[in-house]
């Protein structure tokens, strides 16, 4: 059995004829439950130490400054308080929807850096220190001026410094967040495909290196630069992708997850998992639902 409808889909304030929404909170608590919504979000949060920000099937407690971008329109996020005892959190959320890059303006040169990362953000993307220093200001003028022409202008200022950051750090894994995401390269896009369409059966180096026409070992050096991953962490968190999303889905019990993403070994699932997600996966389950709400 399934389980349905108990993520809320948020709908957000932004208007049709706006180019983006902006909200300026400030708060002692996070208090809104887990959600996802169709429109573009930038979150930035300061003073909120000890908030614990999930994204996907991402989990992290957050410092003092925290920046993401989110345009996955099914990717699951929330910030919920946990340790955080600040009673002086400043939160500032600017929504904006996808076509505010009208009819293939998104693809022209200029943009290229902007496109790319609107892409990698559909799996969520957390912004270092030095690139929220970089738009504190403008981010702070934005939330109180008027939504005219220079507002606008503001925000794609924004957006392109953000976009030349290439340290920028990709939360949730793809497969968790629905998202086909694959490499410049021909060849590792082959793989990646390969893995994607055969993540529940043994995969072995020699059919992807054959996949490719490299030997074994050129192979595993090939994808490991062209991706920033090994082959057996890129595969392992594939399948943990697809094992926490049907966590999250579905009633099936660990040991049939296990075995169904692609795992023989129900010890070493429980065991990587823990590594890779910071808690077990009975745990996992358990604390993403307990902040879902039943929207009917």
């Amino acid at each position: 059995m399934e389980n349905q409808n108990y993520i809320i889909r948020e709908i957000t304030p932004l208007s049709d004829r706006d180019c983006f929404y902006v909200a300026d909170r400030r708060k002692t608590e996070f208090t809104y439950p887990i959600h996802c919504h169709a429109e573009y979000e930038l979150n930035f949060t300061e003073h909120a130490s000890g908030v614990r920000r999930m994204v996907g099937d991402s989990s992290e407690v957050i410092g003092d400054y925290d920046l993401v971008l989110i345009t996955g329109r099914e990717l699951e996020h929330v910030w919920e308080q946990h340790e955080c005892t600040s009673r002086e959190i400043r939160e500032i959320t600017v929504q904006f929807s996808s076509d505010l890059f009208f009819k293939g303006f998104i693809n022209k040169n200029q943009f290229d850096s902007i496109r790319r990362m609107l892409e990698r953000a559909q799996c969520g993307l957390c912004f270092p220190m030095q690139a929220i220093m970089k738009v504190y200001n403008w981010l702070d003028n934005l939330a109180s001026e008027e939504q005219g022409f220079y507002a606008v202008m503001n925000f794609l200022r924004i957006l392109y410094e953000l976009s030349l950051y290439d340290d920028a750090r990709v939360l949730s894994s793809s497969s968790f967040a629905k998202i086909e995401t694959f490499s410049d390269s021909r060849r590792v896009q082959k793989v990646q495909k390969y893995i994607a369409e055969h993540y529940q059966e043994e995969i072995r180096l020699t059919t992807l290196a054959d996949i490719v026409g490299m030997t074994p070992v050129s192979f595993s050096r090939f994808f490991r630069l062209r991706t920033g991953k090994t082959l057996s962490d890129y595969i392992i968190d594939i399948r943990l992708g697809f094992a926490t999303r049907l966590l999250v889905d579905s009633t099936r019990t660990i040991a049939e997850i296990c075995y169904d993403c692609g795992f023989n070994n129900l010890s070493n699932f429980n065991r990587m998992f823990k590594r890779k997600k910071g808690s077990a996966p009975k745990e996992f389950r358990e604390n993403y639902r307990k902040k879902k709400k039943i929207v009917i």
